[in-house]
């Protein structure tokens, strides 16, 4: 394994001893998070991370990358990062694929994460949804990735007010080499068995879900998920879809931030 670490940025805050990380969702980069860095860094020290293979952490990584990633994998760069900055412990802000590795570093290493907010949480992929990976996994050497990635895309933020994040998100993504894109398609496989575990294990990890009320895909499980934890509050956002940061930033900024200050000591 290399000492390349991912590639981040930090903001620090002349007074706060708080972190908040931010993670982003596959095919996106640490660039998403340009609506959340005014408001969030008023309040707190900031990290934002490009996960493997995404934004700037593409071309460092080409050493560490093995065939085949995992949750764990992916999970455990980011957790390198926080051992560098000797970050103890933080409050994690997670965004759709991104939801997944906070919860499982949450899983990983429970006494370095104070909360979490995921927003557009994926917690179970639904039938649409497995098919569409089923559909993806079949084609994925066959189909120009990008083609493949603006179809999802569609499908998940299928909204006219959706399009700003759509188009973030492709854009990102065509940074993606078709090599990264398939890794990170594979990990899709590993999302149900994976939720399945976290939905019987309630962390004791306060935890705010921010999901879109139109994020049709996504937020029927969502509402189960925090049906059974006791630790976990769900706020939806009217007329919004699935990348709720992007589309209302304001009012996600406002209940992610409220929510943070309410639970540091």
């Amino acid at each position: 394994m290399s000492d390349a670490l991912l590639f981040h940025k930090t903001y620090s805050h002349p007074t706060s001893k708080e972190w908040v990380v931010f993670v982003h969702g596959a095919g996106g980069s640490s660039s998403i998070w340009f609506k959340q860095i005014k408001a969030y860094k008023a309040h707190f020290n900031l990290l934002l991370v490009d996960l493997r293979g995404h934004g700037k952490s593409n071309q460092l990584l080409k050493e560490l990358i093995a065939n085949h990633y995992t949750f764990k994998s992916v999970t455990l760069d980011v957790l390198k990062v926080l051992d560098h900055l000797k970050i103890q412990s933080a409050h994690f802000v997670g965004m759709s694929l991104g939801t997944i590795i906070v919860r499982n570093l949450a899983e990983m290493a429970g006494h370095r994460v104070r909360t979490m907010v995921l927003g557009g949480a994926i917690t179970r992929l639904n039938t649409r949804s497995q098919l569409l990976v089923k559909l993806g996994n079949l084609s994925k050497h066959i189909l120009p990735y990008m083609w493949l990635y603006s179809l999802f895309a569609y499908i998940v933020m299928p909204q006219r007010s959706q399009k700003e994040s759509r188009h973030l998100f492709i854009r990102e993504a065509k940074r993606l080499c078709q090599k990264e894109f398939k890794r990170w398609f594979v990990l899709a496989a590993e999302v149900n068995p994976l939720m399945r575990y976290f939905k019987e294990k309630d962390l004791p990890i306060p935890t705010l879900y921010l999901m879109g009320a139109r994020d049709y895909m996504f937020i029927q499980p969502v509402k189960e998920m925090v049906a059974v934890h006791r630790t976990s509050e769900l706020r939806e956002i009217p007329d919004c879809g699935h990348v709720c940061n992007v589309e209302q930033p304001d009012v996600f900024n406002q209940h992610s931030i409220e929510f943070i200050k309410r639970h540091t000591h």
